[in-house]
């Protein structure tokens, strides 16, 4: 009886491992194929936000504004949030309200820097540190230009690139620009 027992046993061991082995492949299969979605979808209601800007449509944009926020968050890229601050600086400008836009698209603008260097991002960190230069974040500046330096290296393209963002951004500090260009125009 003991060892007819050790089969039946052993048979359920197996089947509740197979299981569990399917259920992490399913999910795991799940978790690749829903991220490529939420990184494309955040161009979507930015389009739209610059498409109601354009025609002067405050309602679609003040919608569009929110969506772009929501994509901005769910891809995860420090892109999405650059160009969601940079949106939101238009629908401030065309509402005539920059004052209260612009503390919005500056947390904006520090998500896309902190993403930017968690992933690893020379391009996207200096696009950022050149947003707070011309916003006139003296203090932001200096840890963007720190964390470009770290990001760096000892490649020497690359703290080239660095000094010349630098370079720029104590020049948008002494102008005392308050007009920021979309940071995705910026290189």
């Amino acid at each position: 009886m003991v060892i007819e027992g050790v089969p039946r046993v052993f048979i359920y061991v197996v089947l509740v491992a197979v299981t569990l082995l399917a259920a992490l492949e399913v999910t795991a299969a799940r978790g690749s194929v829903s991220a490529p979605k939420a990184d494309t979808s955040s161009a979507s209601p930015l389009r739209h936000m610059g498409q109601a800007i354009a025609r002067g449509d405050v309602a679609f944009a003040v919608t569009a504004r929110n969506e772009a926020y929501r994509a901005a968050i769910a891809s995860r890229r420090w892109e999405g949030f650059l160009a969601a601050g940079d949106a939101i600086l238009r629908l401030g400008d065309m509402t005539q309200n920059r004052s209260t836009a612009e503390p919005e698209a500056r947390r904006l603008y520090l998500s896309a820097l902190f993403r930017a260097r968690g992933q690893q991002s020379l391009d996207g960190v200096l696009l950022a540190t050149e947003v707070f230069a011309r916003l006139g974040d003296g203090d932001v500046v200096e840890k963007g230009l720190r964390m470009a330096r770290d990001l760096a290296g000892s490649d020497p393209e690359a703290q080239a690139r660095v000094r010349m963002v630098a370079d720029r951004s104590s020049r948008s500090a002494e102008a005392g620009s308050a007009d920021v260009a979309p940071a995705h125009t910026v290189r």
